[in-house]
């Protein structure tokens, strides 16, 4: 499958760093950064940045027997999601296993029958799997799930300022108001003529909207929200006349200043961080997606069974790295990268003791933390205690450093 962006061609002609995202085939790239990776985290921690996203996919699921099929199978209490209401779940497979991490919203069927129909958010290259997956256990429901990605594609909005971006930018189509949206609220606002589903999802420690248009919209939908939201490249701050955009202060950003702020803010993903062979209870993301409460779904006893007669083997935890080796001779910060070992323990020379008891699956330098690496690494459970200290690796020296309480590194 491809799911190439809209607006690829036009990064490209401007000299912008295209990042391939999963197997180079896909065709799927992202933006690195937009040329002031600082600024463009700035904006999003202060105003907010524009973020074009290829690797979400979207599956559309339609039929009177939707949210009752998906009731059965999903993790989530989907039932309860409110027309213009979201929730997070995991599809699971029998074993127990992630096939998917997704979100749905629940929308108005398109056909005027007074129905819902689900839109659900997810990692692009986990589309097909789930779809041949969930349509093998429909038997005689009333439901289809459609492939929406190639005709739907996909930004993200991040700051402080976005809700007044789509204020100014847009209209109201359904919903409640932008400014007015709770976290996992949806609302629909036209925008350069296109119907935006708008759905809130704070993956960064502020304010994420997340939006979902017909993949043909896309380029006109950027190109307004950067005419309203962006000052002007050769605008003298201090002349700034007031505007909208003196106010929003939008900009777009690449993938690099997102990843910072949504480690920085506890948010592991799909085929990063965990994968297709995790249990829930090891993603750290079990409180969000996982319903106690509900009926039978695909792989519940398992889950069921690990949360009330004892934990996983392994679990993703938040480690901040430090000691005396945290920076180089020149003092820049030693990150580890993803697949570095982590020791329980390591010697006087810096040489670790001991087999490997995990491994990072993601890092980051962190501006919120002083400029030095966070990370997250999977770790046996043993070592998963808030305040055990483990040794990592990063750049040819060993790291001393505390398993955080939760993934979150801000506060």
């Amino acid at each position: 499958m491809t799911n190439r962006s809209p607006l690829a061609d036009t990064f490209r002609n401007n000299g912008l760093d295209l990042l391939p995202y999963g197997p180079p085939a896909t065709g799927i790239e992202l933006v690195e950064s937009f040329g002031e990776l600082d600024f463009e985290y700035a904006a999003l921690r202060k105003a907010c940045v524009l973020i074009d996203r290829p690797d979400r996919g979207a599956i559309e699921v339609t039929g009177p027997d939707a949210v009752s099929f998906l009731q059965s199978m999903l993790t989530q209490d989907i039932a309860k999601i409110p027309v213009h209401g979201s929730a997070a779940s995991f599809w699971l497979n029998k074993k127990g296993r992630v096939v998917a991490d997704m979100r749905l919203t629940k929308l108005p069927s398109s056909d005027g029958s007074g129905g819902v129909r689900l839109l659900i958010d997810l990692d692009a290259h986990a589309v097909a799997p789930t779809i041949e997956s969930l349509d093998a256990y429909l038997i005689m429901e009333e439901a289809e799930l459609v492939d929406a990605t190639e005709r739907t594609h996909r930004f993200s909005l991040h700051g402080p300022t976005g809700p007044a971006l789509l204020a100014a930018a847009g209209e109201l189509h359904a919903g409640t108001p932008v400014a007015d949206l709770a976290d996992n609220g949806a609302c629909v606002v036209e925008i350069a003529g296109a119907p935006v589903v708008v759905t809130r999802a704070d993956s960064t420690g502020t304010v994420g909207l997340e939006l979902a248009m017909p993949a043909d919209s896309a380029r006109g939908v950027w190109d307004r929200l950067l005419e309203v939201g962006q000052v002007p490249a050769d605008a003298e701050v201090h002349d700034l006349p007031d505007t909208p955009a003196s106010r929003i202060k939008l900009r777009p950003a690449g993938w690099l200043a997102y990843n910072t702020a949504r480690i920085e803010a506890g948010t592991p993903l799909f085929h990063i961080d965990f994968n297709n062979e995790s249990l829930p209870a090891e993603t750290g993301l079990l409180d969000t997606r996982v319903s106690f409460t509900k009926g039978c779904y695909l792989g519940q006893e398992i889950v069921a069974r690990m949360h009330n007669l004892g934990g996983p083997k392994q679990r993703l935890v938040a480690l901040k790295p430090g000691g005396e080796n945290l920076r180089t001779e020149e003092g820049h910060p030693r990150q580890p990268v993803g697949g570095s070992p982590v020791y329980q323990d390591a010697g006087p020379d810096g040489a670790p003791i001991g087999k490997p008891v995990g491994s990072v699956t993601s890092s980051t330098i962190s501006p919120m933390r002083g400029g030095e690496p966070v990370c997250f690494a999977v770790v046996r459970t043993d070592f998963t205690d808030p305040g055990t200290e483990l040794f990592v690796e990063a750049e040819g020296a060993m790291l001393s450093g505390e398993v955080r309480e939760g993934l979150s590194f801000l506060g």
